[in-house]
């Protein structure tokens, strides 16, 4: 007995030691050759962005909550609105609910898991079975038991597991930041719409006011028989023109603040507040170049910089999967026939011992997976470098319409400067018997379109600061400098 008791404590390790053995053989012949990730993250200077370091006036740090540089109350309230309410954002922030349970359930994956049992059944056994002696009767039977397993990740796949996972919510959670600030810039770029549109608006007023002022003047001269009925039509013509544009401004005002009322998510949002005015809101200082530290200011490219961390780790797992799983099994509990024996002393039953699962022919499924998830890997990483590209042109493309904005509204003020002076000459000159009524019309036609030109202009340059805000990462402050992911993530590439 004591022998018995003796030689099963000295063969449970070596049945560990064996299987063991049997595990790092099989690793030495697992067949992943040929299939891996190729596609190489391009670092900064690739990607256009500058590798020298910018003067500390070159640009200012952004404000999380950039769009109070605008200088606008109402603006600001309806960030807030947007921001709290937005459905999208809800969706967001379920998918980062989402992510974050997927880690826990990787997670559990790798620790010991306890389950239990009871089963209570009333049974005919077979006379023609192995329970002879049973055969014929019917019995009570019964089980209570508890099992417990914990895999020996000897070969990293539920670590990589969890890897893939923790990238997956790290994506997920940069994904909802950069979701918060598309709605904060569409919010701010609907509010300089409404603005513009209001502004253009005036211009319509003006011009029905001025256009009504000059149609008494020339009735005033046709009376006196100092012009004809051709100037008084000619003058007529205009009235109607105008007021089809102010009525066509007021459709698109309506519309505007449709759209910043569904931005806001909540119903006539706009209808308490006033008009904005597009004159008073302040421009935003923002970048004059493209900052060397673009790449941890964006969380898209955070985003897919995680995901090419998370597709990196299922690769890894892919990879595991061609080795043995090796997991330590235990049970406790009883069995019995007769439910008045289930409880007593001589049912109970035990069990403890090492479990392996060894693949030997899957058909080509683990080599198609891997392959899969390689593939997998290589999509995540030019998808990243789309991305770096992409927001450098972005913020190359808005820096450059700032800078563009500005001179061109310098040189709109001087022309608009120069047709205001023609039209109040031409106007004078027409008064005085000096010159006609086209002469007139002529002139006021580019004073109109330079007003006009002149709000579009500035509603430009507020619209361009908001998309830079946006192009320049919106004040994320981000989770790691991106040089260090960079190289964290060509370090992971150049191991596997």
């Amino acid at each position: 007995m004591s022998f018995s008791s003796t030689q099963g404590r000295v063969a449970g390790p070596a049945l560990m030691a064996a299987s063991l053995a049997i595990a790092v053989l099989a690793a030495g012949c697992a067949d992943t050759a040929g299939i891996a990730s190729h596609a190489r993250i391009r670092d900064a200077a690739e990607a256009g962005v500058p590798a020298a370091a910018p003067q500390p006036n070159d640009f200012a740090q952004i404000d999380a909550q950039w769009w109070r540089a605008f200088g606008d109350s109402q603006l600001d309230a309806l960030e807030q609105q947007a921001l709290a309410a937005s459905p999208s954002l809800q969706v967001a922030q379920a998918r980062v609910a989402k992510a974050l349970a997927a880690t826990g359930v990787a997670e559990a994956a790798g620790r010991p898991q306890l389950s239990g049992d009871a089963q209570l059944l009333r049974q005919r056994y077979s006379e023609n079975y192995i329970y002879s002696s049973l055969g014929g009767t019917v019995q009570e039977n019964g089980t209570l038991q508890l099992n417990g397993s914990w895999e020996l990740d000897f070969f990293g796949r539920n670590r990589a597991a969890i890897q893939a996972a923790v990238g997956s919510a790290r994506a997920a959670e940069a994904d909802a930041q950069a979701a918060r600030i598309l709605l904060a810039t569409n919010v701010a770029r609907s509010y300089i719409q409404w603005a513009r549109l209001e502004a253009q608006r005036d211009v319509a007023r003006r011009t029905l006011a001025q256009r009504e002022e000059t149609l008494r003047l020339v009735r005033d001269r046709v009376s006196a028989g100092l012009d004809t009925q051709l100037e008084q039509r000619q003058s007529e013509g205009g009235l109607p023109e105008a007021r089809q544009q102010l009525e066509a401004l007021n459709e698109q005002i309506e519309n505007a603040r449709h759209a910043l009322d569904a931005l806001v998510a909540v119903p006539d949002a706009t209808a308490r507040l006033a008009a904005p005015s597009l004159a008073a809101l302040q421009p935003v200082p923002l970048a004059t170049q493209i900052p060397t530290d673009l790449l941890a200011r964006r969380p898209d490219v955070a985003a897919a910089r995680w995901r090419v961390e998370a597709a990196a780790r299922d690769e890894d797992r892919a990879r595991a999967e061609f080795y043995p799983n090796i997991n330590l099994t235990a049970f406790v509990g009883t069995q019995a026939i007769g439910f008045d024996n289930l409880l007593k002393s001589g049912s109970r039953q035990w069990g403890v011992g090492p479990a392996l699962h060894l693949p030997i022919f899957e058909g080509g499924r683990l080599r198609a997976n891997l392959g899969g998830k390689a593939a997998d890997h290589d999509a995540a990483i030019e998808s990243y470098n789309g991305a770096v590209i992409d927001a450098v042109h972005e913020v190359a493309d808005q820096v450059s319409s700032v800078r563009s904005i500005g001179r061109q509204q310098a040189e709109q003020r001087s022309a608009q400067r120069s047709a205001e002076d023609a039209y109040q000459i031409a106007l004078q000159r027409y008064q005085a018997g000096l010159g006609t009524y086209l002469n007139v019309l002529t002139a006021e036609t580019a004073v109109l379109s330079q007003r006009r030109q002149a709000v579009d202009l500035a509603a430009r340059a507020l619209d361009t600061q908001a998309s830079l805000a946006r192009a320049l990462g919106g004040g994320w402050a981000g989770d790691a400098p991106a040089a260090a992911q960079a190289a964290a993530l060509n370090e992971s590439a150049a191991v596997r």
